[in-house]
């Protein structure tokens, strides 16, 4: 489809869809509005970046244009339920944008800021309602909504929904809703958990997919360094200086793990902030904004709080730890490649997190490349290490290996206390520029021995 006229959508909407420079449909568009306009349940699989948001919107709008019926008090005719704050914001924006002339009220119900304006907002009725769950159970159960007439039910981002435990609080929510409506039901990836949702929440649904499940965009050039846990600082901070970075979002695992990272970030001399689940509604607001005009190039962000991280420039996406769901990856670095342009994903990996990686490239059907900077690349054999590293102390006769049986080294007095490496305690690494050129010695001066073992495999790969 060229144009978004073909779908017969009311004149004010196409109006907006010019003025905001809509000129074809996105294929999740071509496939959705015209059965969401047939009044269809949809279940749609879409990864973030294909234009779903319009996808749900614009049949949804040209319905409460076709039926100008005013909201009840304290009800909303449209219920969009979305996992995070900043994703429910941005699909607010989007309804405001494509039925700015259509008079249609609309409003957001998100935790993290005061729940006296959501009250006083919904005291005479909205025609549409954007939330996240839990703020949504607190206002009915304060009697501030009543969801017995809702007519259209959207679920945006599903599988985040089952991923942040919220699940629970959408049975609860859907519960409650009339069983006359239509419901449009997204989510990235489709495990069977979210297809069991969908089959309970869903009437003879129509199934719209546009990409293959958990693949990943073709545009994203991917790669993985591998790297010791210690050394992973130094080397974000090289790949922040050496590539082109234009804006780069580094996921971490945990929130206290992203503070970590931008603390090392700046002392680094690189500007960096966080985004996470404890920073309040301003700051993160202020945060976004940041990022997005440009005054910071470098965004720290869990998961949770990414989703909804709507910029189109994002050149570089790194994930300095690993994702142990692996769908998650393919959420992470559709971040990058948007519109068209290109992307690169870079990846950390430590020995610990060499499953997830595997997890992931099973989940996707390819290899990543990867480059190796560990120290001891090949620390699981003792016979490894002992080519990677001398086996004798200076002055002293050669030390057995700490695993070796019958060999059992002496805690004697003769020892001092704390200083063993072995292959369970690979010696630290130091920080900053010293640790990436001492990761590089040690890589060249073990590169002769891996091309000798190369056929056989790496055992961590």
């Amino acid at each position: 489809m060229t144009s978004f006229h073909i779908f017969g959508l009311a004149e004010p909407i196409t109006r907006a869809l010019a003025e905001e420079k809509y000129l074809t449909p996105t294929p999740i568009q071509a496939q959705t509005i015209p059965v969401a306009l047939s009044r269809r349940d949809v279940v749609g699989i879409a990864q973030t970046g294909t234009g779903k948001t319009a996808a749900f919107a614009l049949p949804i709008l040209h319905h409460l244009f076709a039926d100008r019926g005013r909201p009840q008090r304290k009800t909303c005719r449209v219920l969009v339920l979305s996992p995070t704050r900043e994703l429910s914001g941005q699909i607010l924006d989007s309804f405001r944008a494509y039925g700015r002339h259509l008079h249609v009220s609309a409003t957001l119900a998100i935790g993290g800021v005061s729940i006296g304006p959501q009250v006083r907002a919904l005291q005479n009725g909205v025609d549409v309602l954007v939330a996240t769950p839990g703020r949504l159970l607190d206002l009915v159960t304060s009697n501030a909504l009543r969801l017995g007439e809702v007519e259209f039910l959207v679920l945006d981002e599903a599988d985040r929904m089952l991923d942040m435990g919220f699940i629970h609080d959408v049975r609860r929510i859907v519960a409650m809703l009339p069983a006359r409506r239509q419901t449009l039901f997204f989510s990235a990836t489709m495990p069977r958990a979210i297809a069991a949702l969908a089959d309970q929440m869903l009437r003879d649904p129509a199934k719209v997919a546009v990409t293959p499940v958990a693949s990943t965009v073709d545009s994203v050039e991917q790669r993985v360094i591998r790297a010791d846990r210690a050394a992973k600082p130094a080397i974000l901070a090289e790949i922040l200086r050496r590539e082109s970075v234009e804006r780069a979002l580094v996921f971490t695992r945990t929130k206290h793990g992203a503070d970590k990272v931008v603390r090392g970030l700046v002392r680094a001399g690189i500007a960096a902030e966080a985004i996470h689940g404890n920073k309040s509604q301003p700051q993160r607001e202020r945060v976004l904004a940041a990022f997005r005009n440009g005054q910071v190039r470098t965004l720290v962000a869990t998961d949770i709080a990414a989703r909804g991280i709507d910029v189109d420039a994002i050149s570089h996406v790194v994930n300095f730890d690993l994702p142990n769901v692996p769908e998650t990856y393919v959420h992470r670095i559709g971040r990058t490649a948007r519109a068209g342009a290109a992307g690169v994903a870079i990846s950390l990996c430590d020995r610990e997190e060499a499953a997830y990686l595997r997890d992931i490239e099973k989940l996707i059907r390819m290899s990543i490349p990867a480059t190796d900077h560990r120290s001891f690349p090949r620390q699981a054999r003792p016979s490894t290490i002992q080519q990677a590293r001398p086996s004798t102390v200076q002055g002293g006769a050669a030390r057995p290996p700490a695993d070796a049986p019958g060999k059992q080294r002496r805690r004697g007095r003769d020892r001092a206390p704390g200083k063993q490496y072995g292959p369970e305690q690979p010696r630290k690494v130091a920080s900053g520029l010293a640790a990436v050129a001492f990761l590089h010695r040690n890589v060249r001066s073990a590169q002769g021995g891996e091309r000798r073992r190369g056929e056989r495999g790496n055992p961590e790969a």
